[in-house]
C-alpha cells in the first residue's frame, strides 16, 4: 500500500478512469489480481489501466462494471478516454449528428465515416496507429465508432442524408484493391436507399467548385442549422445562422455543379470494374 501511486483525476481522462476503477475495486476489497480474474485479463493490465499507462477499451470497462456490479459507471467514464483519440470538437458534433433530421456532407480525399466499410475504416486507422498518433486500443475504438455512427442512421424515422464526394475520395486507394472494390460497392448500395442522395464532384469542375474543404451541415429537429468543419488539429461546430447559411448556399451550388446521382453511380461502377 505504501507504494501505491497517487492519481490526479484532473490530469487526464485516463487518470480519472483509473481512480474510479481503483475506488470500486477497493470497495469490493479486491486486489488487482482478483479483479483480473473476474475480467479475464492480468493483474499487470489492471495496474496499467489504474495508473493511466493503458487506456480502457469498451469491452474492458463493460467487463469491469459487470464484475463489480457498478452498473455502467466505468463504461460512461471510459467514453471520455476514448474521445481522446478523436479530434477536439468531434465528440460534441456526434451528439447532434445522432439527432439530426437531415445531414449534408462534402468530403475530400477519403470516404467519410458514415459510408465506410469496416475494412476501409480499419486500414485508415492502422496507418494512424503505425504513425504513433493513437494507441492500438484507441484505434479499435475508432473503428467501433464508425459502426456506431452508421447504426444511429438506421433510426426511425431515418434522417435524409445528402453526400457529395470529391472525385479524389474514389480514386485514393485504401486497404488494397479488394477493399476498394467492396467500398465502392457500398457507395452504390448507399445511393439506392430511399433517404439518401449521393453525388460526385468531378475534377472537371475546376475553379467552379464553391467549396474546397470538407464540411457537414446537420439540420436539427427544430429545423435549426449547424455546420461542422475540421482543421488539422480541431473541429469547429458553428451554430450561428449568419455563418451557416452561406455554407448551405455553397453546398447547393456544389450539388448543381456535381454529377447527378445516376451519373455518379455510373462513374463509381466503372471505377469498381476498372474500366475508368
Amino acid at each position: 500500500m505504501t507504494n501505491r501511486k497517487e492519481l490526479d483525476p484532473e490530469k487526464s481522462p485516463s487518470a480519472a478512469f483509473g481512480l474510479l476503477l481503483r475506488r470500486l475495486r477497493d470497495e469490493k476489497g479486491w486486489t488487482q489480481d482478483e479483479l483480473a480474474e473476474h475480467t479475464g485479463c492480468s493483474g499487470t493490465h489492471i495496474s496499467a489501466v489504474e495508473t493511466g499507462r493503458r487506456p480502457p477499451t469498451r469491452r474492458f470497462a463493460a467487463n469491469a462494471d459487470k464484475a463489480m456490479g457498478s452498473g455502467d459507471r466505468l463504461q460512461r467514464q471510459s467514453q471520455a478516454v476514448r474521445h481522446t483519440a478523436l479530434i477536439e470538437g468531434f465528440p460534441e458534433y456526434l451528439k447532434h449528428e445522432a439527432r439530426a433530421v437531415e445531414i449534408r456532407l462534402y468530403e475530400v480525399g477519403v470516404i467519410p465515416g458514415l459510408l465506410q466499410i469496416p475494412e476501409y475504416a480499419s486500414a485508415l486507422t492502422a496507418r494512424t496507429v503505425e504513425r504513433g498518433a493513437i494507441t492500438p486500443e484507441q484505434g479499435e475504438e475508432r473503428v467501433s465508432l464508425v459502426a456506431a455512427r452508421q447504426a444511429a442512421l438506421e433510426r426511425t424515422p431515418a434522417p435524409l442524408v445528402f453526400v457529395v464526394l470529391d472525385e479524389s475520395c474514389l480514386r485514393r486507394p485504401v486497404g488494397g484493391p479488394e477493399v476498394m472494390e467492396r467500398q465502392l460497392e457500398r457507395l452504390i448500395g448507399f445511393a439506392a436507399l430511399p433517404n439518401t442522395m449521393l453525388q460526385v464532384a468531378p475534377f472537371a469542375i475546376g475553379d467552379r467548385r464553391p467549396l474546397s474543404l470538407p464540411v457537414t451541415i446537420p439540420t436539427m429537429p427544430d429545423r435549426s442549422l449547424m455546420s461542422y468543419a475540421e482543421s488539422s488539429h480541431r473541429g469547429h461546430l458553428e451554430r450561428e445562422s449568419a455563418f451557416v447559411l452561406p455554407l448551405l448556399t455553397s453546398y447547393h451550388q456544389l450539388q448543381a455543379e456535381s454529377l447527378s446521382q445516376a451519373e455518379s453511380v455510373a462513374m463509381i461502377s466503372q471505377l469498381r470494374k476498372g474500366t475508368l
